[in-house]
């Protein structure tokens, strides 16, 4: 089955509407804010059919950005694209309210998504937005082209619900799987000036997220000298020396975890090795000259990157000093923690907009990995929240789904947020 025939049946589309429209709630404006059930449905299936996948070189945002397009044209919007990278583009449209001076506030989601890996593992076609059960399963679907429909379609449905102070940015962007170019060229430019909040449309199964963790990416370099293995004394083996530094991480894990606790949304810092190169299978009679090890490292808020670096390079060196081993560390990337006040008016509105729309409270979470929010805050200097359709533990796995309910029910929390946070008098 496919998402064309929305579940299979019209008399679902139309349950799915009027269920929708139950939880319309009053706010200041006496207008009622209707969010294209059917027609956020099918465009979110419409962006998991079109392959993006984070793959320079290969694959590329430029699809599905042409999709995203067309969509705001067909609204009379007038976005702007700037390419960041070849093929690579960013997406942005302002949506002025019309109903004079008043705050901005942004929404944001990437157009990127990560490779299916083995398809063998797959119980649907990766790209087909098959809708089984209430769920659109497909790459993506989560993480995050259901979030984007959702905040296009969202930020529509408040367009036509009448005028409000101050406008909508809408910012779609490239490469937050890899680099987050799209994030760091967008701020570059000037994207976000004027922006008072931005609101970061990844899943986060009804969390509402203020905190994300920090990550920082090293590369470690072990140079020693080739021998033969027959003959280990003529050579300096980097391999005992990359071991020891494993273990060294361990221990600094644990000490690092105990100074900092546990974050009441984040859990504990990580220090995690991922990738370790040196020689070849072929030459197994050979000791290496040279080994690489890759560390993903995950902080809490209070975590002093420069100094835990510091602390890394330090124990590595002196490892390797005592075998007569050259290292050298490489910061390949380095994101701070995010942990925006709950008192801010952007995570606030959210918090409310949720409650009037569900029926309930949602929970406070935090953001295991990071997102481009990360890099708003810190370069931008604007408070991010992370609010999103779909479960935060789902991204990156074979049979990846989104609720078909939750998108249409996240772009009216899009909408009832905004048009909160716009309309505050104390600016």
């Amino acid at each position: 089955m496919t998402a064309d025939a929305l579940d299979g049946s019209a008399a679902d589309g139309a349950a799915l509407l009027a269920r929708s429209r139950s939880t319309e709630q009053p706010n200041w404006s006496d207008k009622t804010i209707e969010v294209d059930v059917e027609g956020v449905v099918r465009f979110a299936a419409q962006l998991v059919r079109t392959r993006s996948v984070n793959e320079p070189g290969i694959s590329s945002e430029q699809t599905v950005a042409e999709l995203v397009v067309a969509k705001m044209r067909e609204w009379d919007w007038e976005p702007e694209i700037v390419e960041v990278a070849l093929d690579r583009p960013n997406v942005i449209v302002n949506v002025d309210g019309g109903g004079g001076p008043g705050p901005m506030l942004a929404f944001e989601g990437h157009l990127d998504v990560v490779t299916e890996g083995n398809r063998d593992e797959w119980t649907f076609d990766p790209y087909g937005a098959e809708i089984v059960n209430g769920r659109m399963y497909g790459r993506g679907s989560a993480d995050m082209k259901a979030g984007v429909a959702a905040m296009l379609f969202g930020a529509r449905a408040l367009e036509l619900a009448g005028t409000f102070p101050g406008s909508l940015r809408l910012l779609l962007l490239s490469d937050e799987e890899g680099m987050m170019l799209g994030a760091k060229y967008a701020v570059a430019s000037g994207a976000l000036a004027g922006v008072t909040g931005v609101v970061v449309c990844e899943p986060e199964g009804d969390e509402v997220c203020p905190s994300s963790k920090g990550a920082m990416r090293l590369r470690v370099e072990l140079t020693g000298k080739m021998t033969h293995a027959a003959m280990p004394h003529e050579g300096r083996n980097p391999l005992p020396v990359l071991g020891k530094i494993l273990l060294a991480l361990e221990s600094l894990q644990a000490e690092v975890e105990h100074c900092y606790g546990v974050h009441p949304y984040l859990g504990s810092v990580n220090i995690t090795p991922t990738v370790v190169e040196a020689g070849t299978p072929v030459q197994m009679n050979t000791s290496p000259a040279r080994a690489s090890l890759w560390i993903d490292v995950r902080t809490v808020p209070g975590v002093d990157h420069n100094a835990l670096i510091d602390r890394i390079r330090m124990q590595c060196s002196s490892l390797g000093a005592d075998a007569n081993i050259a290292v050298v560390i490489e910061v390949i990337d380095d994101r701070p923690s995010v942990d925006t006040p709950i008192d801010d008016p952007v995570v606030t509105c959210l918090v409310d907009a949720h409650q009037r729309v569900c029926g309930v409270r949602p929970n406070f979470g935090g953001v295991p990995g990071t997102t481009d929010g990360t890099i708003f805050t810190r370069d931008g200097h604007v408070p991010t929240v992370v609010y999103g359709p779909g479960d935060k533990w789902i991204a990156h796995q074979a049979d990846e789904f989104v609720m078909i309910e939750s998108i249409s029910r996240y772009a009216r929390v899009y909408a009832e947020a905004a048009r909160t946070f716009l309309a505050r008098t104390t600016w």
